[in-house]
């Protein structure tokens, strides 16, 4: 099967791999689309996300057609239209033409979309609905949301204002951003610009002047430290990115903070699967049911080296402009 796939030095590269085969409880799936995550680039930068390549072929989410399916699988037959995020539990990544995954973590694909549009959803979907869960929200709370027009943040501020939860901070990079926010149903005054001066100050006057109860991180480094600096006595902080800087931690200690790490990879490590098959059906239903709309998305090219360069470079560069990228893998 065609691949994009790591050769021995590390680099990215067209290529060829044997066509996996589905064993007892797998599904051998015919990728129609995958998404592309900020993961995908920094396995082959940082160490330690370098750490979780377990194939030279890269990619964790995807949507498309079941072909094959071992002997022990009972829910899925040939034909049926599936979406799943793989992460290292398939035979390979999804920049390939066909990936071999546990029935266990896949889902069938919402019915009202497109296969892009589904395979734009995996890793955002199930990173923020861990978030709304676990946060266990009520209208009354404060809630700052940093890099609010990323994958996570947008479809995280779906959930939110679908819940009712309405007292939202948000912050952006751009004008172009802005208006992505103000589409999803934010007013003017809740998003703020974190380029622009007393980014401090401008956070909390948008929170009438009154620290924040959670803080949900979606960018790190330097933003950790700003949510610290606005949360409250005893408040939440949610790390998604694990870039919190020593001056945050030392910020969030000294006030009592609670941290939430959230983190999709920790299920896969103990196989507890039913978390990814149950959280896709959940986004399904809302997607159906159109509680929520499917995140926007923004087509590179075909499974080829071109397309993941392309790819990972407006990743990196912060140039999705609020659109999840995808790649179509057309026969």
């Amino acid at each position: 099967m065609k691949t994009v796939i790591l050769n021995k030095n590390g680099k990215l590269e067209d290529g060829f791999a044997e066509q996996p085969k589905p064993k007892g409880n797998e599904v051998l799936i015919q990728i129609k689309a995958s998404g592309f995550n900020p993961i995908d680039y920094q396995m082959l930068e940082n160490e330690l996300e370098r750490k979780l390549i377990s194939s030279p072929i890269l990619g964790r989410e995807l949507s498309g057609i079941v072909v094959d399916k071992g002997s022990g699988v009972k829910e899925f037959n040939i034909g049926d239209e599936v979406y799943c995020g793989s992460g290292s539990m398939g035979s390979n990544g999804t920049y390939a033409e066909y990936i071999a995954v546990p029935e266990a973590i896949v889902s069938f694909k919402p019915k009202n979309i497109s296969f892009e549009q589904a395979a734009a959803i995996p890793s955002a979907g199930l990173t923020s609905l861990q978030i709304f869960n676990r946060l266990k929200l009520n209208p009354e709370n404060t809630v700052l949301v940093t890099g609010a027009t990323g994958g996570v943040g947008s479809f995280l501020i779906k959930l939110l204002l679908a819940h009712n939860i309405r007292q939202i901070t948000t912050t952006v990079g751009s004008e172009e951003n802005r208006q992505i926010l103000l589409n999803l149903g934010l007013k003017n005054h809740q998003i703020i610009n974190y380029k622009e001066e007393n980014l401090i100050s401008n956070i909390l006057k948008a929170n009438n002047d009154q620290p924040f109860e959670y803080g949900i991180d979606l960018v790190g480094n330097y933003m950790s430290e700003i949510t610290a600096e606005v949360l409250k006595i005893n408040g939440t902080y949610v790390d998604v990115t694990a870039l919190v800087t020593n001056e945050a931690h030392e910020i969030l200690f000294n006030k009592g903070t609670l941290i939430m790490n959230i983190s999709n990879y920790t299920y896969g490590m103990i196989k507890k699967y039913e978390y990814y098959k149950n959280s896709l059906l959940e986004i399904k239903r809302l997607i159906e049911n159109e509680t929520i709309l499917p995140p926007q998305h923004k087509i590179i090219g075909n499974l080829s080296l071109e397309t993941v360069l392309k790819a990972h470079s407006l990743l990196k560069n912060n140039q999705t402009q609020g659109h999840k990228l995808i790649m179509r893998n057309d026969e």
